[in-house]
């Protein structure tokens, strides 16, 4: 019977903030497809020295989907590559969903090659015809990614790269396959409008009654996962929902999931942000339709 670890471990794991959502005793079916590294002695507790290699892992794709961002897109990416993910190797894809405000243009401006020289650290390009979606924007990189671990990383300021390490280290000490951050926490953060919070709550509770999971954050954008996990989800989505039916595909696969507490700097919608409530209503029409069929 598997367990959440020993009271000290567990105690260890709250003074981090790490909190484990879930560590099912018997694993379903389909979680054969995903073989748990971390379930051997060698890797379980397993913490790379400085300038050691990890056995397993060895590049983080960070995908960053672009839409209308021109005024943020390039000092998140500064801040992106100047985070020490090390011992990884970052692989970032730049995916511009057919920008209107000149984020594109601006984009293509840049001399890639050149952008972070020295480093080991590489960065390409991506664009769509017409706009398709931040789900699509995912899968166009993900079909040409190599990383063995994936993170996707909004091109505005909400979300801040500071927090890799945080996010990383669960699966690199082989606890978790997936990590999911928290913006609801009692840490540092911008209180969010009440009914925002609010519909966020209730759709992570809707979320964690149809999945059996006890996630805090359902629709936060920082989530790490193995590849071999994300590719097992043969995910669908081409826009937000993307979200909702990662969600609901990695609870049937029994998969290890932690929640980390996140820095998040939320906009209003004057400030930019473009979630709307029409997409919180397909939020919810594919939470049941990849829940029960």
């Amino acid at each position: 019977m598997r367990s959440g670890g020993t009271g000290s471990q567990r105690r260890a794991r709250e003074q981090r903030g790490l909190r484990l959502v879930s560590m099912p005793e018997a694993m379903s079916a389909q979680a054969e497809l995903l073989p748990l590294l971390g379930g051997s002695a060698e890797l379980t507790g397993y913490i790379p020295q400085v300038g050691e290699p990890h056995p397993y892992y060895h590049t983080l794709t960070i995908i960053v989907p672009v839409y209308n961002e021109r005024n943020t897109v390039m000092t998140m990416l500064e801040k992106v590559l100047l985070q020490d993910t090390s011992p990884l190797a970052k692989e970032v894809f730049v995916v511009d969903d057919c920008s209107t405000d000149g984020s594109r243009e601006y984009l293509q401006s840049v001399d890639w090659e050149n952008f972070c020289p020295d480093t080991g650290d590489t960065v390409q390009l991506l664009l769509h015809d017409r706009n398709r979606g931040k789900g699509a924007s995912i899968k166009t990189a993900l079909a040409q990614a190599k990383g063995e671990l994936v993170l996707v990383q909004d091109a505005d300021l909400e979300y801040d790269p500071a927090d890799y390490p945080a996010l990383l280290r669960p699966i690199l000490s082989g606890q978790a396959d997936a990590v999911f951050g928290n913006r609801f926490h009692p840490g540092a953060h911008r209180v969010p409008r009440f009914y925002r919070y609010l519909l966020n709550r209730t759709f992570s509770v809707l979320c964690n009654v149809l999945t059996s999971l006890a996630l805090t954050d359902v629709t936060a954008c920082y989530k790490v996962l193995r590849r071999d996990t994300v590719d097992a989800l043969k995910l669908e989505s081409n826009r937000f929902s993307m979200e909702t039916e990662l969600t609901v595909k990695l609870a049937r696969t029994g998969a290890r999931i932690y929640e980390v507490p996140i820095v998040y700097h939320g906009r209003t919608y004057a400030e930019g942000k473009k979630i709307r409530w029409v997409d919180g209503l397909a939020a919810t029409y594919h939470l049941f339709r990849y829940r029960f069929f």
